[in-house]
């Protein structure tokens, strides 16, 4: 497989809006995040490792009643939130945490911030990744997180999400809809450059269809915003929106009892971090964290 260029992965970012839109404190999680993580969590009964400890990234867009559920499947395992910016970790922390009173009698197995290097047996990132300005170094982040053997689950939007809405925007000639978005096969490869091993990439297509546009745009607020670097300059009026709104019933399907109907391609990764490969040359350097762990393995992967 080709190696992407920073160039193109992801196309057509924009940081600035990247990062407002990360920061951006959500009353509730989207419900189609909320879909999108049950569906990854049910993929988790084909995991043997039972992790100990694990990292929730971005829980708040990613699925509140998603992390209910991870919690319900590792009841003994400790974990480490770790939200955008502050004003969304305190959210997270409102929704998430148990009450004073509780977690005194019991000390809570949630914690929230940034955990140790390599000291994550598993590593949860629902719908994040795609919104990311720098993919690369997020998943070197995660990879960072992670104990030797642990492994990552994630999942992001694909290629072919809002194709019709994107093709309605070319036929009025208007600047792009959202940016584009990294195909399954480059995620692949940054995995691998990124240090992980074994990665598995799978993904599904699903049909939203909506009665009205107004049902459609109030829906569409929540889910997410127009991260292309192109998009329009300015606000627009009353008399763009209606020429919208018009537009869009011309996605209405008769096999959908006339609703419009739009894509979303679903991503979904899991990859495992190894053993450190140390390249041998005449002089190398490794960091501390890869000399404990290569210290605490044998070449059987048991401990020593």
């Amino acid at each position: 497989m080709s190696e992407p260029s920073p160039s193109d992965t992801p196309p057509s970012l924009d940081p600035a809006a990247c990062a407002r839109w990360a920061a951006w404190p959500h009353a509730a999680s989207p419900w189609l995040n909320e879909e999108i993580g049950r569906r990854m969590e049910d993929r988790l009964q084909w995991i043997r490792l039972q992790p100990t400890s694990w990292v929730d990234w971005a829980p708040l867009s990613g699925g509140l009643e998603t992390h209910a559920k991870l919690r319900a499947r590792y009841p003994q395992a400790h974990c480490q939130v770790i939200e955008i910016s502050a004003q969304r970790e305190q959210l997270a922390r409102q929704a998430l945490q148990a009450p004073w009173w509780r977690r005194w009698l019991k000390p809570d197995a949630l914690t929230f911030g940034a955990p140790a290097a390599g000291s994550a047996d598993m590593l949860w990132a629902n719908m994040a990744l795609h919104t990311s300005d720098d993919p690369q170094a997020l998943l070197q982040k995660w990879h960072q997180l992670l104990a030797v053997d642990g492994f990552l689950m994630f999942s992001c939007l694909g290629p072919d999400t809002l194709r019709e809405l994107a093709d309605v925007y070319q036929g009025k000639g208007w600047p792009p809809a959202c940016h584009a978005f990294t195909d399954m096969h480059d995620w692949g490869d940054m995995l691998v450059q990124a240090g992980f091993a074994e990665p598995v990439m799978d993904m599904e297509r699903i049909t939203l269809t909506y009665a009205n546009t107004e049902s459609l745009l109030a829906e569409f607020r929540a889910l997410g915003r127009n991260l292309h670097r192109n998009r329009f300059a300015g606000l627009r009026g009353k008399q763009w929106l209606a020429q919208l709104k018009t537009a869009l019933l011309l996605l209405a399907k008769p096999a959908q009892d006339g609703r419009i109907t739009l894509t979303v391609e679903v991503i979904y990764g899991h990859a495992l971090k190894p053993l450190p490969r140390l390249k041998v040359q005449q002089h190398s350097s490794v960091s501390l964290q890869d000399m404990r762990t290569l210290l605490g393995q044998s070449p059987s992967g048991r401990s020593v």
